[in-house]
């Protein structure tokens, strides 16, 4: 089971969460815990739901007041989705890199710039003197 199917129903999710109905109504009021829904209408709680359920308790516990709980779950989806975003780059980078071995070279510029080169093609010298004088 993937851990974002939503499957449980409020009853289940809140006998999971260890907590009441009611409170699990209200956080999805606030934004805090948004369940799925069915064609009817019925909130359907994932695991991952559960997690923050258990997550915002713990929170609480701590004296965090919701706002400050809405932030931090805010931050922890934002870091895991750009988890996932870099997991999925670093593939597409490795795919492209075993598919194409050396087709990407790079050189410095004159300014520290990186200038792409062909392969097997290398950089030409730049042989200039240049004079420098302090600012005065």
């Amino acid at each position: 089971m993937d851990e974002n199917s939503p499957v449980f129903a409020i009853a289940m999710a809140a006998e999971l969460a260890e907590m009441h109905p009611q409170t699990l109504r209200q956080y999805d009021r606030l934004g805090l815990v948004v369940p799925g829904r069915t064609r009817g209408g019925s909130r359907r709680y994932s695991m991952r739901d559960i997690a923050q359920l258990r997550e915002i308790a713990r929170l609480g516990s701590e004296g965090v007041s919701l706002e400050g709980i809405r932030r931090v779950l805010e931050l922890e989806n934002e870091n895991r989705a750009l988890r996932e975003r870099v997991s999925e780059l670093e593939s597409a980078l490795a795919d492209q890199l075993i598919s194409r071995p050396g087709a990407r070279v790079f050189a410095a510029s004159a300014t520290g710039g990186a200038v792409p080169l062909r392969a097997g093609v290398r950089p030409q010298r730049n042989t200039q003197i240049v004079l420098w004088r302090p600012q005065r």
